[in-house]
């Protein structure tokens, strides 16, 4: 659908869709297109200000299917750049850039990786940075284009115009600078980390967080550490991927009657009530007198919130790091595939912010990306979670599980986890350090907990075991048949701890 003449007097259409005419990209539908004008939106909030037809072109290359797309320039170069010298073969070498990128083994796996807007910002920060720190020249036109599908929709031809009628320093100079970094962007390319776009692809991400999402993002792909918890995520999932949400069940009895009341149904009228002559049954009924059957009811369950305590002090790192991150991811997703409510926090000298998972989207590239930097300080973290949970406790009454993930040296005063199960069940998963055994005064206050020793972080295939171990204990599929809104634990209650070796 061609553009309309009030479209095209506005500087930002011209500028942004005339772009494209040095693009060498063609998506297979405008929604596709669309999309770009969100990145573009984030880059430049990032502070990556590249020309929109880079945006557009690169972004669907790991944001859509191969058979979504298709490759070669949109106009003639020799017509478009003819009178400009080196602009057509400036524009070829931009289509072979484009096509590289596509061979990259991300670009070839963007369906199966399915990442999401913020993502692909992402990816196209770390290509594009360079280029843009060296453009000088700003776009002559707003870059604020109001998302409207229509507007992508048949512009080819018009899009030589479009481009003729504004200066282009600033695309041609990005076209020039695209070229000078391609050995820099191809090699960015072939080293992006898929494990973790794949890991994000199945857990989600926060949605709605914004610009403090894609820096947790950027920091999660440049991470080696959080490389290493990616793998271990990804080795123990599949042992909850298949969790599912019990199907609902009424509690209504279907059969019996618990007794007599003045409010019901014609079904449930008590029938010597039709012995009454009509004038005393219609008073009757109107002063709500007549009586009625009534069913055997329990009350529905309020649910469950789950929080989950990962400790990110110093003596954390290492093999410690990802086995209780990793474990932290996998809980959080079988918690929520089962139907639960899951928010995670960190702790080192203090207690951090919850970040709670939304619809089957977790806190992925915060838990990734997380560096405690404070100290230690457990009974300052446990007495913040005191005050927190009798906050909450206020204006939630769901019931509260506790799932911590720590050392064995995590050294807390006895009444404060006592004033903690005044609020909330507890679950704890200890790592040893080497040669060490849990010696803490509290762990007969807990609901259940595991004790994982050294030698087994130290195995690759006796870590996954027992990581899927502890999985299969919980969740409310492993806590047995339990009475219609009676509390169930997350973790199954042990006499004794259970080490894991």
């Amino acid at each position: 659908m061609p553009l309309t003449p009030h479209q095209r007097s506005q500087p930002a259409v011209v500028g942004m869709l005339g772009s494209l005419a040095l693009s060498a990209v063609r998506p297979g539908a405008p929604t596709l297109a669309l999309r770009a004008l969100r990145w573009q939106r984030d880059l430049q909030r990032l502070g990556v200000d590249v020309s929109f037809h880079a945006v557009h072109d690169i972004g669907l290359l790991f944001a859509a299917p191969s058979d979504q797309v298709a490759l070669g320039l949109r106009t003639d170069p020799a017509r478009l750049l003819g009178r400009l010298p080196g602009g057509p073969e400036s524009c070829r070498a931009y289509e072979r850039l484009i096509q590289d990128l596509a061979q990259c083994e991300a670009a070839r796996r963007a369906a199966a990786l399915r990442l999401s807007d913020d993502m692909v910002v992402v990816v196209l920060a770390k290509l594009l940075a360079v280029a843009s720190r060296r453009l000088a020249a700003r776009p002559s036109y707003p870059t604020e284009l109001a998302p409207d599908a229509a507007l992508f929709d048949g512009i080819d031809g018009e899009i030589e115009g479009l481009f003729s009628r504004l200066d282009r320093t600033f695309e041609l100079q990005t076209v020039a600078l695209l070229e000078q970094s391609r050995l820099f962007m191809l090699t960015v390319a072939d080293a992006l980390d898929l494990d973790t776009l794949h890991l994000l692809g199945v857990l989600g991400s926060e949605s709605g967080a914004g610009a403090a999402l894609q820096v947790d993002l950027i920091a999660a792909l440049s991470s080696p550490a959080a490389h290493d918890v990616v793998n271990f995520s990804l080795e123990i999932l599949p042992s909850v991927l298949e969790t599912k949400a019990r199907p609902g069940a009424s509690t209504r009895a279907g059969f019996g009657c618990g007794g007599l009341g003045n409010k019901g149904s014609l079904d449930n009228l008590v029938l010597t009530e039709l012995a009454w002559d009509a004038e005393d049954f219609t008073r009757r009924f109107l002063d709500n007198e007549v009586l009625y059957y009534t069913k055997e009811t329990e009350p529905e369950p309020q649910g469950r919130r789950h929080v989950l305590l990962i400790d990110a002090s110093a003596s954390m790192r290492g093999e410690r790091e990802v086995f209780a991150r990793g474990m932290a991811l996998a809980t959080s997703k079988k918690l929520v595939l089962e139907g639960e409510s899951v928010s995670i926090r960190f702790f080192d000298s203090r207690l951090y912010e919850a970040h709670h998972a939304r619809g089957a989207n977790l806190p992925t590239p915060h838990v990734l990306s997380f560096v405690g930097e404070r100290g230690r300080n457990p009974r300052r973290v446990f007495s913040e979670l005191v005050t927190v949970l009798d906050i909450e406790s206020a204006r939630d009454h769901r019931d509260t599980v506790i799932h911590i993930f720590t050392h064995a040296a995590l050294y807390v005063p006895r009444d404060l986890i006592a004033a903690v199960k005044r609020s909330a069940r507890i679950g704890a998963v200890f790592i040893l350090p080497s040669g060490g055994e849990l010696n803490l005064d509290y762990v007969d206050l807990l609901d259940s907990y595991w004790v994982v020793d050294h030698a087994t972080l130290a195995e690759h295939g006796a870590r996954a075991s027992a990581a899927r171990n502890i999985l299969g204990s919980i969740g409310s599929s492993s806590a047995g048949e339990a009475l219609p809104g009676a509390p169930r634990a997350s973790f199954v209650p042990q006499p004794a701890p259970q080490v894991v070796s």
